[in-house]
């Protein structure tokens, strides 16, 4: 379960999405993941479902990473399926005492875990095809006006990057201290839900230790390498839009339109 887990993770390429702007994928991704709540019907959920498989199909990510990143999140989609399914108008096929399954809430259930399941996939592929370096100048750059009111853009972009790169590291250390824990006996794959809560007690503290202590080294290097933020700071790799990257906005606009559109025209689907 633990290796399965690839958020945060940046799978090298020469996709032509892996060769896009930084600046504007992260745009795209905010533009993409506001039109997935724009989908009111199966029709335009079913426009977008299309158009997800195409971006991955582009990006050149084998499926079977990008199914990775949804395995973690089973519980939560399947929580939020069954919540929704027992808020459905009409006929009850099951009775449960107050509680009643319909035909609109089994719809309603489904359409929400598709749409769970987009976003996170939709999400990931921005840390998929874009390398830690060049998201931290992507994010800088869109934040830029937020130096108008004193605000330290530079440290938030390099926080939130490095946060995501020590995802794949962390995970990686929990494996190897897992591993060790069961080599001395731990049973942390059986029993109940209470024992297997009291047997990460073992695995927590040392990955905390290990975590204050990668934290501090990596300060010390930073401050061996003489870094003081991004005041007067150069770039080594300069940011520029190319063709393919208003192609790629003109499309996401034209999706855009097509949701409402059908939206409008497919108003009595559910």
């Amino acid at each position: 379960m633990i290796s399965d887990i690839t958020i945060g993770q940046y799978f090298p390429g020469n996709s032509v999405i892996h060769k896009m702007d930084a600046r504007m994928k992260t745009i795209l991704t905010i533009l993409l993941v506001v039109s997935i709540f724009l989908c009111k019907n199966i029709i335009s959920l079913a426009l977008f479902i299309v158009a997800s498989i195409t971006i991955i199909a582009v990006s050149k990510i084998p499926f079977k990473t990008v199914a990775k990143s949804i395995k973690p999140l089973a519980i939560i989609i399947v929580i939020t399926a069954l919540l929704n399914i027992f808020y459905g108008d009409g006929e009850p096929l099951v009775q449960l005492g107050r509680l009643k399954i319909t035909a609109s809430g089994i719809e309603t259930a489904v359409f929400m875990a598709i749409r769970i399941i987009i976003l996170v996939v939709i999400s990931s592929l921005l840390t998929y095809t874009t390398s830690p370096t060049e998201l931290t100048d992507a994010l800088e750059r869109l934040l830029k006006p937020l130096k108008l009111i004193k605000v330290d853009v530079h440290a938030i972009s390099m926080t939130m990057t490095i946060a995501l790169r020590f995802i794949p590291t962390l995970i990686e250390e929990i494996e190897k201290i897992m591993s060790a824990q069961k080599s001395r006996g731990a049973e942390m794959d059986s029993g109940g839900l209470i024992h297997r809560a009291k047997a990460l007690v073992p695995v927590l503290i040392p990955l905390f230790v290990s975590s204050f202590r990668r934290a501090n080294e990596l300060a010390y290097a930073m401050e061996c390498r003489c870094y003081r933020g991004g005041e007067g700071r150069t770039k080594m790799k300069i940011m520029k839009m190319h063709a393919r990257d208003y192609i790629a906005l003109a499309a996401v606009i034209i999706l855009i339109a097509s949701i409402i559109l059908f939206n409008t025209l497919f108003i009595n689907i559910i």
